[in-house]
């Protein structure tokens, strides 16, 4: 147990729960942070390193999935043939950039970057239609920045300062290396091109409206838009051109955008371009260019030390091939028990969450029976893919390992360029097996629990009891992400996954109404130095947590592990259920860390996520006996009830 018997759960609930950890442990210097995923990712680290090195071993047929994982290990770890070759294998890259003569030639060259993974001037992807979830559409976003979000730009707090200057700093050391004698302009013309970028970008909380993302638009309609940019050219570039229109999320952006293609020398978009090379390929290169870029992330996360390099060849391998390590992964570490065990579990929560939207008093019957039918057919993925990816196609050589993340990259890109204009794959993952997270996918209404969600570090599956499993499982994931079908964002679309308005007015508003409580209360926390929680940016999250617990608990009422009330190491079912959401979120973090996360996550930070949806929860109350005077007692009258 984590407990510190020092703090009453009535007053902070989140250090009773983990205080006992959370005072004794040392942030590692390699991290931001440290928790829960952090434990669990380092036994998968060692399960996934103990694949990588038996894959060497083998004899493995050229093509297979052993032999890529192997070769890409090799190449990750092979540290002096990476240091000899420093920026040399980008060297056709640079050449491409230096031929840039017209704003047509930077059209090709940025679409070059983006197929090999190097997003610059915008973002651009293959996603389903919001509004019509059986089609793939090609959107078109915001991006391009080299500091985490706009409001770095602009902040004038001390720590926004901090990174910014660390982000410059980067700048000069990068463009030293490309040109020591023009190195402190092309800092200050790239800034500025980018802050103007910055300027034209929309805030977090405003990324969260659905209807105003969404602004669909032929090629042509993209052309006049932005007409300094051919958008045309570059759909035949990049293979987009397959679809007769586009979704523009932003389109001031794009309006920007153009106008700085028109007005930026082409002198300061190719040291633009150089700069996203380097900064977005510097963990694949030499020491020196991989430590100038991990002295600017310092800033943000907090972290001083890099990770051992083994990890980070990990961490490239699990972006570039996850599914095929996750083959392997599976057949040793998650069992068919544990399987059933959770998929029975999301029946057990969609049944919880049913009865809950029977009892509300606030919606009526029509909408009721909207959501009953949302409710039925989200879609549960549990544990692993039915069917695997195929990467037989993709090239994995012991060469450089920049060129092996190049080339996984722009298999990743054809892979999904491949999608427009075919049917919509329900069955696809967008997680490996491997993953410590879970997702909610609104226009595929389903929910998507990776194997590695379900693990607590130290423990086999079958050692853990239902009132621990039931807080940390069934309410702090798969409660959590069902309810994100129905929180501010995932509620606006339909059973069939269409952003399709199928609420009625008064409901809608009775729904807003009510998360604006929850906004209010996240407003308030002040998880460090002066920086407000963004209570409109978070809300989704923190309506998720609310919603997950309540019906989470509901759930757990129905077993026998909660009727029977028998205690465990001294606490009741009840008191463990709560206790097992509180080690959800067992982690601790850097100051850097939490301020970069208040800033740019639509997540709050750890401690919140704990104390902020338990104040709402009746049965918190009765677990723990919270009276008033209690720091966390919280008036029924300023509780939140949403779901």
């Amino acid at each position: 147990m984590n407990i510190d018997s020092t703090v009453k759960p009535g007053d902070d609930f989140f250090m009773f729960a983990n205080g006992g950890w959370y005072k004794k442990t040392k942030i590692p210097d390699t991290e931001s942070g440290w928790g829960i995923g952090n434990m669990v990712q380092d036994e998968i680290y060692q399960k996934l390193r103990k694949i990588n090195e038996d894959a060497i071993k083998e004899k493995a047929r050229a093509g297979s999935v052993s032999q890529k994982i192997g070769d890409f290990w090799k190449s990750g770890m092979d540290s002096a043939a990476i240091e000899a070759a420093k920026l040399t294998p980008l060297q056709p890259d640079f050449e491409k950039i230096d031929a840039i003569k017209t704003p047509d030639d930077l059209v090709s060259v940025a679409a070059m970057l983006h197929r090999k993974g190097v997003s610059g001037l915008f973002s651009d992807y293959v996603y389903q239609d919001d509004k019509k979830s059986d089609e793939m559409a090609y959107h078109f976003s915001q991006g391009g920045l080299g500091l985490p979000n706009r409001d770095y730009y602009f902040n004038t707090d001390a720590r926004s300062v901090q990174v910014k200057k660390a982000y410059q700093d980067y700048m000069a050391k990068t463009f030293t290396r490309i040109d020591p004698a023009t190195a402190t302009a092309n800092v200050n013309q790239v800034f500025n091109l980018e802050t103007k970028l910055a300027k034209a970008s929309r805030k977090l909380a405003d990324l969260r409206d659905p209807y105003k993302n969404y602004n669909k638009m032929s090629w042509e309609q993209l052309m006049k838009t932005g007409p300094s940019f051919n958008w045309i050219n570059y759909a035949k570039e990049v293979g987009a051109n397959k679809v007769d229109s586009v979704i523009v999320g932003q389109p001031e952006f794009i309006v920007a955008l153009s106008n700085e293609i028109k007005q930026t020398p082409l002198d300061v978009w190719k040291n633009y371009l150089k700069l996203r090379l380097i900064q977005l390929s510097a963990a694949y290169l030499d020491s020196a260019t991989y430590n100038n870029a991990f002295e600017y992330r310092k800033a943000i996360t907090g972290a001083t030390k890099p990770r051992d390099r083994w990890k980070r060849v990990l961490d490239a391998e699990e972006s570039a091939i996850g599914e095929a390590l996750g083959q392997l992964f599976v057949k040793e570490y998650f069992t068919e028990a544990a399987k059933k065990r959770y998929s029975d579990m999301v029946e057990n929560v969609r049944v919880a969450y049913k009865e809950r939207i029977e009892k509300l008093t606030w919606m009526n019957d029509s909408t009721k029976q909207k959501a009953y039918d949302k409710l039925a057919k989200i879609t549960k993925k549990v544990g692993y893919p039915d069917r695997w990816k195929d990467f037989s196609s993709l090239k994995i050589d012991d060469g450089p390992w920049v060129l092996n993340m190049q080339r996984a990259n722009e298999w990743w890109h054809q892979y999904e360029i491949n999608k427009l204009g075919k049917p919509v794959d329900r069955n696809e993952w967008e997680m490996t097996p491997q993953t410590y997270n879970a997702y909610y996918n609104p226009s595929n209404n389903e929910i998507v629990l990776p194997a590695g969600i379900f693990s607590v570090p130290g423990y086999a599956d079958n050692e853990l009891d239902d009132a621990l499993v039931y807080g940390y499982a069934a309410a702090s994931t798969i409660g959590h992400e069902i309810t994100h079908g129905f929180d501010d964002q995932g509620r606006q679309y339909d059973a069939k996954g269409n952003l399709y308005d199928w609420w009625t007015k008064k409901d809608a508003e009775e729904f807003s109404d009510r998360a604006k409580k929850i906004i209010a209360q996240f407003n308030e926390f002040i998880p460090i130095d002066t920086l407000h929680i963004n209570g409109e940016a978070t809300q989704g999250e923190n309506i998720a947590d609310l919603g997950g617990m309540l019906i989470g608990l509901d759930a757990f009422k129905k077993t026998d592990t909660y009727k029977k009330n028998e205690k465990i190491s001294g606490y009741t079912p009840l008191q463990r259920y709560f206790l097992g959401y509180a080690l959800g979120w067992l982690y601790k973090n850097r100051p850097e860390s939490v301020a970069s996360q208040v800033m740019t996550d639509v997540h709050a930070p750890a401690i919140q996520r704990v104390n902020g949806p338990v104040v709402n929860v009746p049965e918190f109350y009765e677990a723990f006996g919270i009276k008033p005077g209690d720091k966390m007692y919280r008036p029924d009258s300023l509780r939140v009830k949403i779901w």
